[in-house]
């Protein structure tokens, strides 16, 4: 007998009849002999109403009174769970966060979990009943309902996962698996049948939304096993086409790269004729990083006089404006002649532990991209990462060219 955790998302949840189409996966595991403690989101849609709302009573509202609307969502997901269960004679019950309680700081909307009291669900589920417990929500020391901010159901359930020494913890999503590649761009790319930790966090990191990069990160502290599934495939469990994510000791021999994939999310920024003396870059950044704006890529070139640099870095689109803003406001300070904010640019990246052990893996990327005519304006590497920044018109070329590459398209 295994303890196992499942997690339904939005798109799987969406209506009464996909709750029904869950809760017959729960039930198939309750047969086969496993506990189980499922993990709702709220339905497809519900959580962007219910923020609107919010918006629309007070831009600047209560963080704490938002946590109460927003939360309600899960809330009924998991409620309408327990009764379908119920309908097809399985005995469970729903238990909302501040119920069990999973207590949590006090950073409303943005909450991080500290503890579960695992204890009363170890017992009920002992007695065979399922627990439904709400995604995104748990209490803070104030004894106020908090929530964990986007993807927090994905955070639950491997919070949860790790508190209750499940087995494994299955991500129920609507798609089959982690693949290669965006599927919708490249027609070659296979879904993996397994993936460490790292390399999903950095997949999830740079651009792909299958996971959360927090629950990834959760997942590998605690060596939670994790399984990407459909909802929409009829098998379940071992016999289900999907993902494992987990520990690099548990994949035999590691792929040289096991996926490619992009992020339209970024914004380039470039402050030219900067004075080169110390303490100009911690300036710069240090602003930044006091308006919680984070920098990723990042280049220096100096000129040939050495009395001047150019500065291109990075940040998320959605701080490109405020980015702008405060850089210009400290333009006699910082001492640039002249700062270029660029939209148009995606981030290309290769991803694979491989790397550690196989030269050229680089010189294949830039080999590749410069056959096809791409120009490569930054780029960054990690241990098992190389992102490149170019033009958003080559995004699509790119990945597949690279996918080609690396040998990852289908035989």
């Amino acid at each position: 007998m295994a303890l196992i955790v499942q997690k339904f998302g939005g798109t799987s949840v969406a209506d009464l009849d996909r709750i029904a189409a869950a809760a017959v996966k729960v039930k198939q595991e309750v047969e086969r002999g496993n506990q189980v403690a499922v993990v709702v989101s709220a339905m497809a849609g519900v959580t962007n109403e219910l923020v609107e709302l919010t918006r629309k009573v007070s831009p600047l509202h209560d963080a704490r009174e938002y946590d109460v609307v927003v939360s309600t969502g899960e809330q009924v997901t998991s409620g309408l769970m327990a009764m379908c269960l119920q309908a097809q004679g399985i005995a469970a019950r729903s238990w909302l966060g501040w119920q069990i309680p999973v207590h949590t700081d006090d950073a409303h909307g943005r909450a991080r979990i500290l503890d579960i009291e695992s204890a009363e669900l170890i017992r009920r589920l002992g007695d065979r009943q399922v627990a439904v417990v709400p995604g995104f929500q748990g209490l803070g020391s104030d004894h106020r309902m908090t929530t964990l901010g986007r993807g927090g159901s994905d955070i639950t359930a491997v919070a949860l996962a790790a508190a209750l020494k499940a087995q494994r913890c299955d991500i129920y999503t609507d798609v089959d698996g982690v693949f290669t590649a965006d599927p919708r761009i490249v027609a070659g790319a296979r879904r993996l049948a397994k993936i460490t930790y790292e390399e999903m966090l950095e997949l999830a990191s740079l651009g792909a939304k299958v996971l959360q990069t927090r629950s990834v990160e959760l997942a590998m502290k605690h060596n939670v096993r994790l399984q990407v599934l459909s909802s929409f495939n009829e098998a379940i469990g071992s016999d289900t086409p999907g993902t494992l994510v987990l520990g690099d000791e548990e994949i035999m021999e590691q792929e040289m790269v096991s996926g490619v994939t992009y992020s339209r999310d970024d914004a380039k920024v470039t402050l030219i004729g900067v004075a080169d003396r110390p303490g100009v870059a911690a300036a710069t950044f240090g602003t930044l990083a006091d308006a919680a704006i984070n920098v990723d890529m990042i280049v220096q070139n100096i000129a040939e006089d050495g009395r001047s640099t150019d500065i291109t870095f990075t940040v998320a689109n959605d701080d490109l404006a405020r980015t702008v803003e405060l850089l210009t406001a400290l333009q006699e300070q910082l001492g640039f002649a002249r700062l270029v904010p660029d939209r148009n640019v995606v981030k290309v990246s290769v991803i694979g532990v491989g790397m550690r052990s196989h030269a050229g893996i680089a010189q294949r990327m830039f080999q590749t991209l410069g056959d096809r005519g791409i120009n490569i304006q930054v780029i960054s590497t990690s241990e098992i990462k190389i992102s490149v920044l170019i033009a958003e018109e080559f995004a699509e070329l790119a990945v597949r060219a690279l996918h080609a590459a690396y040998g990852l398209d289908k035989e």
